[in-house]
């Protein structure tokens, strides 16, 4: 999928309480998601033995089914998929995560959702609409992945 220069994107960052090296294990178990992403029921790689950028995932969420693909991997700092399965309005649709360590031994995680429809007016007003509800789901992703550190210590 290529996005050109007509998409909206959204970006929530969070700090979480752990080193890059090892939130980006976390993500780089590609298909295990479901493990810590509350908004994910199930999930599993499409092909157990393809390496990265090859990877792909099945991800379900409630009723809804997705494939996720790996388009961009720069360890310990990037990652980016592309969403298929989505309905056809949405043309193209990419999470991608970035890492930046902080001195403190925390980590500042940035994931940023593309969203492409169309270059039409009603169809750029849909992508920002698709970007709100993307965000809202970006949070619970992060709440997830902070929570496997933070939850930890809160006991």
């Amino acid at each position: 999928m290529v996005f050109n220069t007509q998409v909206a994107d959204i970006s929530r960052s969070r700090v979480v309480a752990a080193g890059q090296q090892a939130i980006w294990d976390v993500l780089a178990d590609f298909g295990a998601i479901s493990s810590w992403a509350p908004l994910v029921d199930h999930s599993s790689l499409l092909h157990a033995d393809a390496q990265p950028p090859d990877q792909a995932r099945r991800v379900q969420m409630g009723r809804i089914t997705v494939i996720e693909k790996v388009v961009a991997i720069d360890a310990p700092t990037t990652l980016a998929y592309d969403i298929e399965g989505l309905p056809r309005i949405i043309a193209g649709l990419r999470n991608s995560w970035e890492l930046a360590a902080l001195p403190t031994g925390f980590t500042v995680v940035t994931l940023t959702t593309t969203v492409a429809i169309g270059p039409r007016a009603p169809q750029q007003l849909a992508e920002r609409v698709v970007c709100r509800l993307a965000a809202r789901q970006s949070e619970q992703l992060l709440a997830g992945l902070a929570s496997l550190w933070e939850d930890r210590h809160a006991r």
